[in-house]
């Protein structure tokens, strides 16, 4: 099927970003576009799964400032559709007290005046039953952080960007992006152009971008998201106030570990380890290091007493990280009308109703409601590579 019908833009990738992206364009009565190459919903990407945490705690400034503006976004969506999307559980951040990491979540949260509660050891298992501090480590907690219902976020934003009359088309294919004032993107089903283009395509950024003689020094790695049974069922339930928590680092690594209470499984909390191994994503499972669950093991029985050191669900999903994990917002250095999103870097979701603000802004050739100096491209240099 060909459609001759030109829109304003085209979104391609309807995972978190796209979505945002696109129902920011239509609510700005842009006749949009989504393309997404697989059956909606899927469990292909970065956006699936049915939580995520939301939180203020950031090492950088610009990351906290935008969630000031997002919390509020997300509540605006939630009132839009009538369904909830976010419950406060809290975020517990711990990590060696005096070590560089756990004093920027600290001091970007003082300065930025986060809501938060500092915890000491004589007051943390008063505060936090069941979990062990380290010594030495410091333990603060923000407040206000929690979780999203990651599923229910995206349906829902899709739904709302089809209210306002947007059109998604999923199982298409992009097969070929060919710039100009008038995009034009081909398709396994069509071709459809616009006057301009949003790629927010996660783990298949540069297989897109490729069409348009971009590369970014983009590595996609394959997440390996691991629930844990409780010994006692509702130990760290969501019901129980058991908060979200993220170790900055520990004694098993110096990566972050992070975990969220149990809701989705019952009796089972997810804690994972936030890297992964390279992967290509559409041999995804064809990776398959397990290293990392041998750190989280070491971890859980460390600190969580209560769990049973052994993953019970492991669970798939791909990250898509920047060399210096911010992520890229910016215009093709050679077609202004051509968008992208990308490197999300693990830690993208809470921020979609900001991303499909700026990408839409960007795309309207708008001044963006936030410096994007730390997500341009133009930070890489010589990493990023132009065939044009």
């Amino acid at each position: 099927m060909s459609s001759e019908v030109e829109y304003d833009c085209i979104v391609i990738g309807a995972g978190v970003q796209g979505s945002f992206t696109a129902y920011q364009l239509a609510k700005r009565n842009k006749k949009t576009l989504l393309l997404e190459q697989f059956v909606l919903p899927h469990t292909r990407g970065s956006s699936h799964g049915q939580t995520r945490i939301i939180r203020k705690a950031y090492e950088q400034d610009f990351y906290t400032q935008m969630m000031d503006e997002c919390y509020k976004l997300w509540s605006q969506l939630e009132r839009e559709a009538g369904v909830t999307l976010y419950r406060q559980t809290g975020l517990l951040v711990m990590g060696p007290e005096h070590s560089d990491s756990y004093l920027l979540y600290k001091n970007t949260m003082e300065r930025n005046n986060v809501p938060m509660v500092i915890l000491t050891p004589e007051n943390f298992s008063q505060h936090i039953p069941n979990v062990i501090l380290a010594e030495g480590d410091g333990a603060l907690v923000d407040i206000n952080a929690g979780v999203l219902y990651a599923d229910r976020a995206l349906k829902t934003v899709q739904g709302q960007f089809q209210k306002l009359g947007g059109v998604i088309r999923d199982k298409e294919k992009v097969t070929d992006i060919t710039p100009g004032p008038v995009v034009t993107v081909s398709t396994s089903a069509g071709v459809y152009r616009a006057k301009s283009l949003v790629i927010t395509a996660g783990p298949w950024a540069n297989k897109l971008l490729a069409h348009i003689g971009l590369q970014l020094p983009l590595e996609v790695q394959k997440i390996n998201v691991c629930y844990w049974e409780e010994k006692v069922p509702g130990t760290y339930d969501m019901k129980k106030r058991f908060p979200c928590f993220l170790l900055t680092e520990g004694e098993e690594s110096d990566r972050h570990i992070y975990g969220l209470p149990s809701n989705e499984y019952p009796g089972l909390v997810k804690i994972c380890y936030h890297i992964g191994s390279e992967t290509d994503p559409d041999h995804r499972d064809k990776q398959t290091d397990r290293s990392d669950i041998g750190i989280l093991q070491r971890f859980v029985a460390r600190c969580f007493p209560g769990l049973i050191p052994e993953p019970a669900v492991v669970e798939s999903c791909m990250y898509t990280l920047t060399p210096d994990s911010h992520f890229v917002l910016d215009c093709h250095p050679a077609y202004s009308n051509i968008v992208f999103g990308a490197g999300f870097s693990g830690h993208g979701f809470k921020f979609g109703p900001i991303i499909g603000k700026l990408l839409c802004e960007l795309s309207l050739g708008e001044v963006p409601s936030y410096d994007l100096s730390p997500f341009r491209i133009r930070r890489f240099q010589g990493n990023t590579k132009s065939a044009l």
